[in-house]
């Protein structure tokens, strides 16, 4: 979330932002109840110093016997106004948190000015479309014929939007995935595999809570959710926590299982791998100094990168712009692959700057060289999301008989250089 002071006292900056990102959230009842914050405690302070004075004044009347009630009753009036005093401000700051709770981070100015994904700006790709001398099919047809994946059975055993994978289809999910987790150690990221299910602290902390609940997976009766992302447990991993500067930047790369309810989506992409209830992930998260976010930013979206330049699939970069850009990211950089099926580029991972916003969440600090205590500056991305990376490996290297070319780099993981 953002500093309460820096917004109070940028309040037009703060409206700015907002308005470029079209959120039609209103400040004025935080700044009404931010100045009333300020009221309460300048009361608050001076009625206990008017109560400390009389204390100390009392304690000399009654030691020189002089007659004291009126003061003594004056100032457990004083004492009684304080507790009111104390429970309104109460009330106040606990209003104050939920209004930031839901507040955009503010975007950088770096990135375009638009009003949805149309306006997002194309930075750079790897290599061009697939072109094939056949009509090339969907990656679900392939698979559902090969006997690959199979939704149908997925809705019979939980729903719709899940896929059982058979075969050779699950051995190139794990191997996709080993993959990823391979090129990410090799290139200094720590493996972790974290817990499946996270408590409300950790979602609150990554800013997938308050404000997105409808998206997520509660566990009934409890108070642990799924994790719709590895972001949110590994991100976790330093809540209130203080780092040290020698240790940063911190870089995490985790698999886990994806949980989300897709609240919103009702009709896009119901076929296929690309939008499911559960898919796999491989995640990067960094935590860094506040000064090299920004270049380790550009790090992140190149290692993510790198796994469809092994694969050899074609996609794009784009910078997302402020009507696209996620709540919590101050910048974001979509990669995008190359599907045959839909005729364009599908989203694959969001590599985002999330600066000091989740990191003033969950409390994570770290201590600079002078022993000064400041916040890190978080980023993640997906490297990349597991499912949709065999997808885009089904179609691109798709043959006319319906069999699936391994890529190269694949083949190690798999032991065939074909799918039949």
């Amino acid at each position: 979330m953002l500093d309460l002071r820096f917004v109070c006292d940028n309040i037009e900056l703060v409206k700015d932002k907002l308005a470029k990102r079209n959120s039609k959230l209103s400040l004025d009842e935080l700044t009404a109840l931010a100045a009333e914050r300020r009221a309460v405690i300048k009361n608050t302070e001076s009625l206990k110093a008017e109560k400390n004075k009389a204390s100390a004044e009392i304690a000399v009347m009654k030691k020189n016997k002089q007659p004291c009630d009126e003061l003594i009753a004056s100032m457990k009036s004083k004492g009684e106004e304080i507790k009111k005093l104390d429970a309104r401000l109460a009330e106040v700051e606990a209003r104050l948190t939920e209004i930031m709770y839901v507040i955009p981070n503010l975007v950088d100015d770096s990135i375009p000015v638009g009003a949805d994904d149309s306006d997002n700006v194309e930075v750079r790709r790897f290599m061009e479309p697939t072109e094939f001398t056949f009509s090339p099919l969907s990656h679900w047809d392939i698979g559902e014929k090969r006997g690959w994946f199979n939704p149908q059975q997925a809705a019979k055993i939980t729903g719709a939007r899940f896929t059982v994978y058979h075969g050779l289809g699950a051995r190139l999910e794990r191997a996709v995935i080993n993959y990823m987790l391979d090129t990410h150690t090799a290139a200094g990221y720590e493996e972790v595999l974290p817990p499946f299910m996270v408590n409300r602290d950790s979602m609150i902390g990554t800013g997938q809570l308050p404000k997105f609940e409808e998206d997520m997976y509660a566990i009934r009766d409890s108070e642990f959710y799924l994790v719709p992302t590895a972001e949110v447990p590994v991100t976790n991993l330093h809540r209130n926590e203080i780092l040290s500067e020698k240790d940063l930047p911190i870089k995490y790369c985790a698999y886990t299982a994806c949980f989300r309810g897709e609240a919103g989506s009702a009709g896009r992409d119901t076929r296929g791998l690309i939008r499911q209830h559960q898919f796999n992930k491989v995640e990067l998260v960094k935590f860094t100094r506040p000064e090299t976010s920004f270049e380790e930013l550009e790090d992140l979206t190149n290692e993510a990168e790198n796994i469809l330049k092994g694969l050899k699939i074609p996609y794009r970069v784009v910078c997302l712009c402020t009507g696209d850009i996620g709540f919590g990211s101050c910048k974001t950089y979509d990669i995008e692959v190359w599907m045959p099926s839909y005729g364009r580029f599908v989203e694959i991972s969001s590599c985002s700057n999330y600066v000091d916003f989740q990191a003033r969440r969950a409390n994570i600090k770290f201590r600079d060289t002078d022993g000064k205590v400041k916040l890190v500056h978080t980023l993640n991305g997906s490297g990349l999301a597991v499912g949709r990376t065999v997808a885009a490996i089904v179609e691109n290297y798709q043959n006319e008989d319906g069999s699936v070319t391994v890529p190269d780099v694949l083949r190690k993981y798999i032991g065939t250089d074909i799918l039949k």
